[in-house]
């Protein structure tokens, strides 16, 4: 059986409660449901609010260079800090959490596979104590854009003909029966449907039913039965950039794929832009 491309980027639920509490460890919950984190926790973990720490509140991008020193050394993060994150959905917005910290450049950041739903699973304890840390220190990189995709380079290979898309949205976003999913209506587009020459894989396909990853073996056959094999530059686009992030992870770190970005724009703004082709 094939091994993944970077097992140092997971850590096991084992691992974390051998070595969550380690001096050079921080661990980070980034839930999906915001309010999961002050309901109980792992004890030592730090909370972070994707809607109001990791993007920026009035203009839709990224939380800015600044925003993420501060967000990490508030939370006793330094550059030589092992950042352990982990959250509900599977990971949804740990993974989306990785990207960003890789984006900024810090060298040692995992995901806890399985996420909060294994840990509970397995009946580890959970706490609603609040941690406090001293400050540290942190400084960031200068956005990797090679990580990053934006809309008018996604424009310009759609219409070259000349890059893979994965659609990582349920079947009924991809086909346009849906602007975004029940749970989220109001971050939806203006149309429906998916952008030309994209393969439908969704997120969700790439765990297994505890919510750990599949195998290398299982992921690479998953990806390159859709054509997704690293031989061009790939691009994964959702809805809002969370669930591509998941499947960024997972070409990038687990099956060792290069060239290849997340579309953090992904269907909420595709959908929208006048004249952008799109499929149904």
């Amino acid at each position: 059986m094939a091994k993944y491309a970077h097992p140092e980027s997971l850590v096991t639920t084992e691992w974390v409660a051998e070595h969550g509490g380690d001096a050079n460890v921080r661990l980070v919950e980034v839930d999906v449901d915001t309010a999961a984190y002050e309901q109980g926790h792992i004890a030592g973990a730090v909370g972070w609010n994707w809607q109001s720490q990791l993007q920026q509140p009035v203009r839709r991008d990224l939380a800015s260079k600044e925003e993420i020193e501060q967000l990490l050394g508030g939370s006793g993060i330094g550059n030589g800090t092992t950042v352990i994150l982990y959250g509900d959905n599977n990971n949804w917005f740990a993974a989306w959490a990785f990207w960003q910290l890789k984006y900024y450049g810090h060298g040692d950041v995992r995901i806890m596979n399985g996420g909060r739903a294994k840990w509970e699973a397995e009946g580890r304890p959970l706490t609603t104590d609040t941690p406090s840390y001293p400050a540290a220190a942190y400084s960031a990189s200068d956005g990797d854009q090679s990580v990053r995709a934006y809309r008018d380079q996604v424009l310009a290979l759609v219409n070259a003909g000349s890059v893979s898309l994965v659609d990582v949205r349920s079947p009924a976003e991809f086909s346009g029966e849906l602007l975004a999913p029940p749970t989220a209506p109001q971050e939806g587009s203006q149309r429906g449907g998916h952008i030309p020459g994209a393969a439908n894989i969704p997120w969700g396909q790439a765990v297994d039913e505890d919510g750990s990853f599949k195998s290398a073996d299982a992921l690479r056959e998953l990806y390159g039965g859709h054509g997704i094999d690293g031989g061009q530059e790939t691009i994964a686009y959702c809805r809002i950039g969370e669930r591509s992030s998941h499947t960024w992870f997972v070409l990038t770190q687990l099956l060792g794929m290069e060239n290849v970005r997340n579309y953090d724009g992904s269907w909420t703004e595709w959908g929208s832009i006048v004249g952008a082709p799109i499929e149904k």
